[in-house]
């Protein structure tokens, strides 16, 4: 299992819901946090938890729907002079529940896009070379598993592009310490996921760390969070080795 002790990651969509879940876990772990939220104020809280638990931790806003902030963004970490090794391209919207599912118009499907594909897609692009350069970095990037909701196409149908981004860059990766592979957090209860959701958000934890905590060079492949739910970390990683 990957010791991330001392290194520096990025959590885009820090401040509550699967984010957050991560954040604690990677401070337990003794990794160095980068917290992104779309206000600043939102993501100091969950620094300000993690700071407590000996570990360093810098808050940035960003809006993800906006190429301009994420630019911004990019530009003010890479001015922190941290090597940012770990990415968790976790931040997500979730489209409008369409019951006349033929109502749907094309800026819902362009913020959809913007926010779940074309956002992280830019992310990724942004560290992936620096990651190539150095022999070694992880990125994860956060998809779903609904299918068959045409009431909720444009989040389904973005989150489809980002599964095709990562499947084609994995032929590039695979044999190297460059990791990109995919989480499902599953329907949790969260903001995104609403209330009637089945699974707590507490249930993503261990799940949602193991593709970033292998080191069999292998990217590419889809990670479904409650898989893991109940396991300890290192049966969690055990586990996914299978895959």
């Amino acid at each position: 299992m990957l010791n991330v002790k001392g290194k520096w990651a990025l959590v885009t969509g820090a401040s509550r819901g699967v984010g957050r879940q991560i954040s604690l876990k990677m401070a337990e772990l003794g990794c160095n946090l980068i917290l992104q939220s779309r206000d600043k104020e939102h993501s100091e809280r969950v620094a300000a938890e993690v700071r407590a638990m000996g570990v360093e931790a810098i808050s940035v806003a960003c809006d993800l729907e906006s190429p301009m902030s994420i630019s911004k963004m990019l530009m003010a970490i890479d001015e922190t002079g941290k090597n940012v090794e770990i990415v968790f391209n976790n931040a997500g919207l979730m489209s409008k529940y369409f019951e006349n599912y033929f109502e749907y118009s094309i800026e819902d499907y362009r913020q959809a896009f913007a926010v779940n594909c074309l956002g992280p897609i830019m992310i990724a692009y942004h560290f992936l070379p620096k990651m190539v350069k150095n022999g070694f970095g992880r990125m994860q990037l956060t998809t779903s598993g609904i299918a068959d909701q045409p009431e909720l196409q444009a989040y389904a149908c973005a989150k489809a592009g980002l599964d095709k981004f990562i499947k084609d860059f994995a032929v590039k990766l695979n044999g190297t310490d460059v990791m990109m592979n995919e989480m499902d957090p599953g329907w949790l209860r969260t903001d995104l996921g609403g209330p009637n959701a089945p699974n707590a958000v507490e249930t993503v934890v261990p799940g949602a760390l193991v593709s970033v905590l292998l080191e069999d060079k292998k990217s590419g492949r889809w990670f479904s969070a409650q898989d893991y739910t109940g396991m300890t970390l290192e049966e969690a990683v055990n586990k996914a080795l299978e895959k």
